[in-house]
């Protein structure tokens, strides 16, 4: 019998009041510093997750007591969110420092729409204002941050493709600091390919706490929570301790579109321009307008990026993008990053290419129609994954078409479908030379993006 997790959902919010965001503490052990927050589900269930940023050769200022506290509490109030959503109790008390009106707004929006994702596949009724209650319980504000910002650049490194296009197109006109969160070997592979060093990375450790995954399996609710939110205020700290003044997402503008397209919800929410300017707002008003929080790639869509990626070869045997494989650091194969992946290279990349990344014929397994369907928008829901639009999917299959004889067999049977025909006459080349102004890049990185678009643009089309 099929789980009615939103009645779980209600008898949960019946059975348990308040989620507490209790305390914090940072402390220095062994040359690191240890962030570690205390989260208590009335008096049932405690958590206590953990971030650890070892010391390194990057670190440059002396954060002071007051800098911590206020990146500290930030850092837990994004990582509450993924052991509230375990049990959803109707309100949420912070008791480290106080949060104003337009605060608790701000953190409420960002949790829902964080969660849109969460509710949608749990087949959860919530609205945004009442599916919880922020309750601040101190007087004391914190203390914004009063810190010297350099012109170096970070940028989180996440081993796919869109952050390796990010340190290739700035490594030679910026100071770059790669970051790490977790690594694994597809991301150190990708900062030594890139030149940096093994090891030359600032490197931060988050650590789950097990208590959480103990409820998951015991059938707990669960779900994707805003990931890329929480990797924002973890970059703030890796800015602050580092001097860096700009921080260099790799969020494209494919990003922006919604999962659902009736509900709105986005599996990419917090990869999104709206994400982005809400948090860029925040920062500025409250935490330090001497830091620069923005995506690079945010002009350009995925097809874009496919074909700049397509230049870089060296980086083709160690970039990973498929979730299911990260641990064993391979590809699955099976799932709908795998084959978005295999489709958006397509129009750049030789099939035999293509092969040897994937370690098999991605594009020729039949039993992965149902996935091109939702890719391609013949189904009405995207997979919710880190995809590009359904405009980008069918114009680099309908282009890979037009430039291939032998057809593999998912594009074989796309070549039947009616969607074919509306996209198979689609103008590529203006695809490829688009250029998103909705986006924060100041002129001195909006210059080096444009060096690779427009007329300036020099795309190799079918890995040349």
């Amino acid at each position: 019998m099929k789980r009615d997790n939103n009645k779980i959902f209600k008898q949960l919010r019946n059975e348990y009041g308040s989620f507490i965001f209790e305390k914090f503490s940072v402390s220095t052990e062994n040359d690191s510093v240890i962030v570690v927050s205390d989260f208590w589900i009335d008096d049932k269930f405690h958590f206590s997750p953990t971030l650890t940023i070892p010391n390194n050769r990057f670190i440059s200022n002396e954060l002071s007591v007051d800098d911590l506290q206020t990146l500290a509490f930030h850092l837990g109030m994004i990582e509450l969110i993924s052991y509230w959503k375990a049990i959803c109790p109707k309100k949420i008390i912070v008791k480290p420092y106080k949060l104003n009106r337009d605060q608790i707004n701000w953190w409420k929006r960002l949790y829902f729409n964080g969660l849109g994702e969460f509710f949608y596949t749990n087949g959860i009724t919530a609205e945004q204002n009442d599916f919880v209650e922020i309750i601040s319980e101190s007087d004391k504000e914190f203390p914004r941050i009063e810190l010297s910002f350099n012109e170096k650049v970070l940028v989180p490194v996440g081993g796919g493709k869109d952050s390796i296009v990010t340190l290739e197109l700035l490594k030679n006109d910026f100071e770059i600091i790669p970051l790490i969160l977790n690594p694994r070997k597809a991301t150190t592979d990708t900062v030594e390919v890139a030149g940096f060093g093994k090891d030359a990375f600032f490197r931060i450790q988050r650590t789950i706490d097990p208590l959480l995954l103990e409820l998951n399996a015991n059938g707990f609710l669960n779900g994707h929570t805003p990931f890329s939110a929480l990797l924002a205020f973890v970059t703030l700290f890796a800015s602050a301790m580092t001097g860096a003044g700009h921080i260099a997402l790799s969020n494209e503008s494919s990003a922006n579109e919604p999962t659902e397209s009736d509900s709105g919800v986005n599996h990419q929410y917090s990869k999104s321009y709206e994400f982005e300017k809400d948090f860029r707002g925040y920062v500025a008003k409250y935490i330090s307008n001497e830091i620069n929080y923005f995506s690079f790639l945010r002009p350009l869509s995925e097809l874009q990026i496919a074909s700049l990626f397509s230049g870089f070869k060296k980086y083709h045997p160690v970039f990973r993008s498929c979730n299911a494989g990260s641990k064993t650091d391979s590809w699955c194969g099976k799932c709908p990053k795998c084959l978005f992946t295999a489709i958006i290279l397509s129009p750049f990349i030789d099939k035999q290419d293509i092969i040897k990344i994937f370690d098999k014929d991605i594009l020729d397994d039949d039993s992965l129609l149902p996935v091109l369907n939702e890719l391609t928008g013949t189904t009405p829901v995207k997979p919710f994954e880190c995809v590009g639009t359904v405009d980008e999917v069918n114009a680099a299959i309908a282009y890979a078409i037009g430039r291939n004889g032998d057809l593999p067999a998912l594009f074989e049977e796309y070549k039947r479908s009616k969607v074919y025909e509306i996209y198979k006459n689609v103008k590529f080349s203006e695809l490829l030379n688009d250029f998103n102004t909705e986006h924060f890049l100041s002129d001195k990185f909006e210059k080096v993006i444009l060096k690779w678009v427009n007329l300036k643009m020099k795309i190799s089309v079918g890995g040349d």
